[in-house]
């Protein structure tokens, strides 16, 4: 029986790390697309993953919902901040931090 359960358990944590990893690439490739939209330029190329809940998507299905945060430049020299909440694979909000239009 502890064998049965360990097994789950250990089956349920590399679940979530490559549901991790997979929803991190997600993100990054939204910002990446956000910003090229707005000719922006995505510093680092990555995100940070800051927040992690549970939400419930249009059908009522228990998702996760994360928050990452990332940096944009609009001009090279400035760093700004922006935020993107995905709940499961989709993408629910992207905030940008205001910065000067060229």
């Amino acid at each position: 029986m502890s064998e049965a359960l360990a097994l789950t358990f250990f089956a349920l944590a590399v679940w979530y790390v490559f549901d991790a990893l997979r929803a991190r690439e997600a993100a990054v490739r939204f910002a990446r697309e956000a910003c090229k939209q707005h000719g922006l330029q995505l510093l680092d190329d990555t995100v940070q993953a800051v927040r992690l809940r549970f939400g419930r998507d249009a059908e009522g299905l228990a998702r996760f919902r994360r928050t990452f945060l990332f940096e944009f430049s609009e001009d090279g020299f400035t760093r700004r901040s922006g935020s993107l909440v995905m709940l499961g694979g989709v993408v629910e909000s992207l905030q940008l931090e205001p910065y000067r239009l060229s």
